[in-house]
């Protein structure tokens, strides 16, 4: 990954209020994440600094790195986020595709294409899914579970379902749509889909999601590297409020699948009032840019 931002370093130690603690291995007093606090600290003539230690091997050390950069640190680049990715597989080939890409910050589908790809990945029969569940890849006997519990109650919540038949909330709904359309609970491609990767043919729609419009992410991305912002409390505020959007946009299916069914309509007005809302805050801001760029 790519070294040290001295700009951002020099940013960093003009802030007067204090910054969070870095994150270092107990074992090796390795800095895991706050690499620039720690020179902007130096920078001040500070002897001292904040410390949290994390206890762990070497690749559980630098997959909490590669996390905890994601989360508030310097975007990292999309090659660094590929390395990232292919080096947490070859550690941790149990760990499933969209655990990988929530820490990376890659998608999904990048993840298992690397994971195809690389003869380097050890094999493995199961993954470990972001909710610490161990799934089988051969998710036959899950989807046919599902549509016997299905069948012998139809009102039950995809849930319960998903949890009793030890798939995602995602599989389930794809099952009952299937079921709905008169279709076998399992893919025709050999009934061996892999129950970690497997998305609805059709998706729940999100209400009003043309409105939402979360940012992009190489948008994002260049948003969070503006020290206008950064630097703003408002302005952090604001990027945290998108980020919240393009995270919570990249799991929608699993949140729609495991909503009550009593609880719909009110989530449904409440989505729409928030989509307005952006749709105002987004107008408000068209307007100003008329008036500071008229052309």
């Amino acid at each position: 990954m790519k070294g040290e931002d001295k700009v951002h370093v020099l940013r960093l130690a003009a802030i007067e209020t204090a910054l969070p603690p870095i994150l270092v291995d107990r074992r090796t007093m390795r800095v895991i994440d706050g690499i620039h606090r720690l020179m902007a600290a130096s920078l001040k003539g500070h002897k001292v600094i904040d410390v949290e230690f994390f206890d762990g091997s070497r690749e559980e050390a630098f997959l909490k790195a590669v996390e905890a950069n994601v989360e508030h640190g310097l975007p990292l680049s999309q090659a660094d986020r590929t390395a990232a990715a292919l080096r947490i597989l070859k550690s941790h080939p149990t760990m499933s595709d969209r655990a990988i890409a929530k820490s990376t910050g890659l998608g999904a589908r990048a993840v298992a294409e690397l994971r195809r790809s690389s003869d380097s990945v050890p094999h493995s029969n199961f993954r470990v899914g972001r909710d610490g569940k161990v799934r089988p890849l051969n998710g036959a006997k899950g989807r046919l579970r599902v549509a016997e519990l299905i069948r012998e109650n139809p009102q039950a919540s995809l849930r319960q379902v998903a949890r009793t038949a030890g798939v995602s909330p995602a599989t389930a709904l794809d099952v009952r749509r299937r079921l709905e359309r008169g279709e076998e609970p399992v893919p025709s491609q050999g009934g061996t889909a892999s129950a970690e990767t497997e998305t609805p043919r059709d998706p729940m729609p999100v209400p009003n999601a043309s409105m939402m419009g979360p940012p992009s992410t190489a948008t994002l991305e260049k948003l969070m590297r503006d020290p206008s912002l950064r630097q703003s409390e408002l302005g952090r505020r604001l990027l945290r409020m998108f980020k919240e959007n393009v995270l919570g946009a990249k799991e929608m299916t699993d949140i729609c699948a495991s909503v009550p069914s009593h609880c719909l309509e009110m989530i449904i007005q409440l989505s729409r009032a928030n989509s307005q809302i952006w749709e105002d805050f987004a107008q408000e801001l068209n307007r100003r840019a008329r008036i500071v760029n008229p052309e």
